[in-house]
């Protein structure tokens, strides 16, 4: 029996696999492919089996990354067919056997002994195409017509496997699985191979900006709220009267309303990342050095409640703006309703921690370990943050082409066209629907614990745990009505449609639980309509909040920064009045102010709101 053998230089090769003698008058089986080994390990050679007369051809052909040219050599008879002559005379192929651009894995069959059959045909499949996903088959040579034709085409055959797949009809093929360990390394492998990596790098990489805008403002609220639990031992030790406690209590506004427009400008200007580290770095700085600013005296405490309020004033814009380069509007809603509800998370963690740490380590311990996480968080975002796609090397193309839509990305803004956003309607119902949901959201979430312990007579305790219930409420919400806005959107619901639906939920909510909250007689039943309240609230976040990005995602930071100047100056001035309000009349006088505001920023928004894009 003739056959063909596949060796290496020096004698050293792979496993010889033989290639049968055919029966009289019968055809020759597909070709059969060995790869062996060169002993320096740089030049691989190929025998097939093309007649039954130890007609054997020896493909060389070199192999670096890619594979390049393949030159046929006459060892042995030939074939006096033309196309055998013309290769003769030729002695090489017009193209490359395979493309260039393809890497390619192959296998050797190892330990194999065939039994011969009746004979029919064998396919060896060698190569993978890890590119287009596809097993590549070696034509016949007899279906060759003329020499430009005897270049091998890939022939794509599903599923894809990691090893050699043959099909034998003709003889059976037994033996051992190949075992790495026991051919060389360069027979076994040449390119790369397409194995799968970790799920942390499969993660797309804009939503590990979402997860990094979330944490960053867990963070904020934790160290906002703090100040709220450690006031109590710290006006103790300092001897503050209630007057002194409300000034440093209403300090930290004094710089968060100075940094909304500013931090929207710098946002726009410098890029998301830059500013929103920067506050963080800021505010963390000033967290820590809070104890010590106490105890020099109550101006330096002042002081430095101001700069921390500096530092959270910036977040907000500059997390708007880093989220309208990097999310698609598909996902808009839901990825600020997760940011958004770190800062109710943040406000849960902050009142549960700080008692712990103020009960066995004092009351400058919450200062110290709050403060000090924001080093941890500034660490992973410059290692993995990016002010917009175009900025993030490791972005893969078809992340980029989902961000953008079709779209193109647009270069930072160099000044802002104040006049043309401030004669904008639909700016302006931004601005007053931010004041109308603030005033509301301000009042319940300022004055709970006193409503709790005064009308509801529930002890200091009760009270504190059950103010915890109205942020975690907003959080679970905020996330429910993202995933609904946002399938709304993938559902062809307009932009528009969806914002107004939203925010209607946000303002007509709250204000139909506040009217019943005064007609309640259980506690039982008014704190359900508290957190009731709180909830539907929380749909406002695919609301006006999202409206932002919507409307002009260039200026979606001074968008933001100018809405929230106004929401930050209904908190102050509600707070105000409603203990203004308390002194001449009743919790029933309070609600009915913050529901005709909620009817208010309904009317505004439904009418003058668009969704929209209207500043470029």
């Amino acid at each position: 029996m003739q056959g063909c053998v596949a060796t290496g230089r020096g004698g050293v090769g792979l496993p010889s696999l033989a290639c049968p003698t055919l029966p009289q008058g019968k055809r020759r089986p597909s070709w059969l492919w060995m790869p062996t080994t060169a002993s320096h390990g740089k030049q691989h050679e190929m025998k097939y089996c093309t007649s039954l007369q130890n007609k054997c051809m020896l493909l060389g052909e070199r192999f670096g990354r890619h594979a390049t040219r393949s030159t046929l050599l006459l060892l042995q008879n030939y074939s006096r067919s033309t196309v055998m002559s013309r290769l003769e005379m030729s002695g090489q192929f017009q193209q490359p056997v395979l493309e260039s651009s393809r890497d390619y894995l192959t296998r050797a069959c190892h330990n194999a002994s065939i039994k011969k059959r009746v004979l029919s045909r064998v396919e060896c499949f060698l190569s993978s195409d890890p590119i287009n996903s596809g097993w590549l088959k070696p034509r016949r040579w007899e279906n060759f017509t003329s020499l430009e034709s005897a270049c091998v085409q890939p022939e794509y055959k599903l599923p894809i496997r990691t090893r050699a797949d043959c099909k034998a009809e003709q003889y059976e093929i037994t033996g051992s699985p190949l075992n790495p360990s026991d051919v060389p390394a360069e027979a076994v492998r040449i390119g790369d191979t397409n194995e799968t990596s970790p799920w942390w790098q499969e993660f797309p990489r804009r939503w590990t900006i979402v997860l990094l805008c979330f944490f960053a403002f867990l963070l904020c609220n934790m160290d906002r709220v703090n100040m709220s639990i450690a006031i109590l031992p710290m006006s103790s030790e300092f001897s503050w009267n209630p007057a002194t406690v409300g000034l440093i209590q209403s300090s930290f506004f004094w710089g968060y309303l100075l940094t909304q427009i500013l931090g929207g400008i710098w946002a726009d200007r410098f890029g998301g990342k830059v500013v929103l580290g920067f506050g963080v770095v800021w505010w963390s700085l000033a967290t820590i050095l809070t104890p010590l600013a106490a105890k020099i005296g109550l101006p330096c405490l002042l002081t430095m409640r101001a700069f921390m309020g500096i530092g959270e004033g910036v977040a907000m814009p500059a997390m708007n703006n880093i989220l309208s380069k990097w999310i698609p509007v598909s996902e808009r809603s839901r990825s600020l309703a997760l940011v958004y509800s770190g800062m109710y998370l943040g406000s849960v963690t902050g009142l549960g921690l700080s008692p712990l740490l103020i009960s066995k380590f004092g009351w400058p311990s919450v200062f110290y370990a709050f403060g000090s996480l924001g080093s941890v968080w500034f660490a992973l975002w410059q290692s993995k943050a990016h002010s917009s796609p175009d900025d993030d090397p490791e972005l893969s193309k078809a992340e980029k082409r989902h961000i953008l839509g079709g779209g193109t990305f647009k270069e930072p803004v160099t000044s802002i066209p104040w006049r043309r956003i401030l004669s904008k309607a639909p700016v302006w119902a931004l601005i007053i629907s931010h004041f109308c949901h603030n005033w509301g959201t301000f009042i319940l979430l300022t004055w709970m614990p006193t409503y709790y312990n005064q009308v509801l007579k529930f002890n200091l305790t009760e009270s504190g745990l059950l103010c915890v219930l109205p942020w975690l409420t907003m959080a679970v919400f905020a996330n429910i009505g993202g995933w609904i806005a946002d399938t709304l959107v993938q559902r062809g619901v307009s932009i528009t449609n969806v914002r107004k639906i939203m925010q209607s939920i946000g303002f007509l909510g709250p204000a139909l639980f506040l009217t019943l909250l005064s007609k309640v007689q259980t506690p039982a039943m008014a704190v359900l309509c508290m957190a009731c309240s709180q909830g539907s609230d929380a749909f406002s976040q695919s609301g006006l909040y999202s409206n932002h990005q919507d409307i002009g995602p260039r200026y979606a930071g001074v968008l933001l920064g100018l809405s929230n100047t106004a929401g930050v100056l209904a908190g102050v001035f509600g707070t105000a009045a409603t203990g203004y309000i308390l002194q001449k009349g009743s919790w029933d006088s309070v609600f009915k102010v913050a529901v005709a505001l909620y009817i208010v920023g309904t009317v505004v928004w439904n009418v003058f709101s668009t969704g929209e894009r209207v500043l470029e």
